[in-house]
């Protein structure tokens, strides 16, 4: 084997993104809320980074941001800068606060702040701790008290706890006997665990908890009902679970009014009670926080214009300046070279952040417009006007990257008279219409969705029909992309919707 060295000369083209480039990249991508929580993480972190607080002139702020503008850019072509060493910029910086705090009161006329809250303001992260809701206990910690309280033979409490454990939030224990034997504790035996699952069934709340599948579940709510009424009929109501629970998932209610020997009023009425149980009785129980979606940009018509305004909601966002005295320490000449470049770097970090949000305020604003332009007779007449608008249309009108359209409406919500919309919701494409018209496919399924809400339910339409019921409004699609769009918008079929 023979090893040889050689050298050659190759030409190519690389493109690298600056970090300049990434950040503003990546705060592009983020919704208010996440934009929200890494300004607070820059403000922790960039000791040049400081908000315009609104107690403060206008004025006043505008002109010490434009003379700290002026000082870093004058500290920029002076002041070479070099790499920083990771944990040596807060040494400085305690240094440089300690050795400069007297000359910093008597320049700017009052103390130096030594934390970003000052005496005797309001911290508005701890009262927003503060008025923050306590997290409710879980379902297995309020099962397990309940268990703890419950009138219960001693001897069958572990074997209840550790049943407690095998519930989900719906309710149920859908792990087998077996699974459930194999964890046990020590003491625990498979004539316990069957033993102690009918009382806990009954001990705990509300009703229905611990079974162990749907009909189980119903079953024991329509004993606890028999129990608290006994003269309640629920009789049809237990055959249909015991019986007929696979036609009723069929809605095959004459072949069950033959087998049981009842009217399909009988059936009918039976199904109503049923309809008042809790088929998942846990979720009583577990807490689930509901989303908050905060809006990115706000649409609102004008009557006077006859047009639709779009603002940005970034009235959450603190106004963010450099800090002017950070900024004026880059022109002292008694300040040494290490602590001028830590000055120096958090002064052009604090820049690149600020322009970069001023920069997807501005991209956004202007996408937003574009949508609104392009979908109004959605705002105007409502989701079956929505027409087709691929982010290339948007990327090639406002001459800038289709990834930046992407990342510009990348978990952006907008409000609208329509209510609050995901902006993506706007991009789709579409088909064509025998009139020639545009019509996104959104579109298409809300039209098939008021096909479907206007038809006579005891005769239902199939997906054939549905589809002729389309070709009449011109719109053209094969059958099983109705099934597909029906079986997105949640609506069963023909059969299961047909009512007796």
């Amino acid at each position: 084997m023979r090893f040889e060295t050689s050298q050659h000369l190759r030409l190519s083209q690389q493109m690298k993104m600056s970090p300049r480039m990434i950040q503003s990249m990546e705060i592009l991508q983020l919704a208010g809320p996440a934009l929200e929580e890494r300004i607070e993480q820059e403000l922790e972190s960039n000791v040049a980074l400081d908000i315009v607080e609104s107690m403060l002139d206008e004025a006043a702020a505008a002109e010490a941001q434009r003379r700290a503008e002026r000082q870093a850019a004058e500290g920029e072509r002076a002041l070479a800068t070099g790499d920083e060493r990771a944990g040596e910029g807060f040494d400085r910086l305690t240094r440089l606060t300690s050795e400069y705090r007297d000359v910093l009161d008597d320049q700017f006329g009052e103390p130096f702040p030594r934390s970003r809250r000052r005496d005797g303001e309001i911290d508005g992260k701890m009262q927003a701790m503060a008025n923050t809701a306590a997290r409710g206990e879980s379902l297995h910690t309020q099962l397990l008290s309940q268990w703890s309280l419950g009138d219960v033979d001693e001897r069958l409490r572990p074997a209840g706890e550790h049943l407690i454990g095998f519930i989900d939030d719906d309710g149920y224990i859908r792990a087998d006997m077996e699974t459930i034997l194999s964890q046990a504790p020590p003491g625990v035996t498979r004539e316990l665990l069957d033993e102690a699952l009918p009382v806990l069934q009954s001990v705990l709340e509300p009703v229905g908890i611990g079974a162990r599948d749907l009909r189980e579940c119903l079953l024991i709510q329509i004993d606890a009902l028999s129990r608290e009424n006994p003269g309640a009929e629920l009789g049809v109501e237990r055959v249909l679970l015991t019986d007929h629970l696979a036609d009723i998932e069929q809605n095959r209610l004459p072949k069950i009014a033959e087998a049981a020997g009842l009217t399909i009023e009988q059936v009918k009425a039976g199904l109503e009670g049923l309809r008042h149980l809790d088929p998942r009785p846990g979720r009583q129980l577990v807490s689930e926080s509901p989303s908050v979606v905060i809006p990115d940009a706000i649409v609102e018509y004008d009557d006077e214009a006859d047009d639709y305004v779009v603002m940005l909601f970034d009235g959450r966002l603190p106004r963010l300046r450099i800090n002017p005295r950070y900024a004026s320490m880059l022109k002292d000449q008694n300040v040494d070279k290490a602590t001028k470049d830590f000055v120096d770097s958090n002064v052009r970090n604090a820049r690149w952040l600020i322009e970069a949000i001023d920069l997807r305020c501005n991209t956004l604003l202007r996408v937003v417009r574009a949508v609104v332009a392009h979908q109004r007779d959605f705002f105007d007449e409502g989701p079956s006007a929505l027409k087709p608008l691929p982010m290339s249309h948007v990327a090639e009108q406002l001459g800038v990257h289709v990834a930046t359209i992407s990342r510009a409406v990348s978990g952006k919500w907008i409000q609208t008279p329509r209510g609050v919309l995901p902006l993506r919701r706007f991009f789709s494409s579409g088909t064509e219409t025998e009139a020639g018209e545009d019509m996104s496919w959104d579109a298409v399924r809300q039209t098939l969705k008021e096909i479907i809400d206007a038809e006579d339910k005891r005769e239902p339409l199939g997906d054939d029909k549905l589809a002729a019921a389309l070709k009449e409004r011109g719109i053209t699609i094969a059958r099983r992309t109705v099934a597909k769009y029906r079986d997105q918008l949640g609506i069963p079929s023909a059969k299961l919707r047909k009512v007796f």
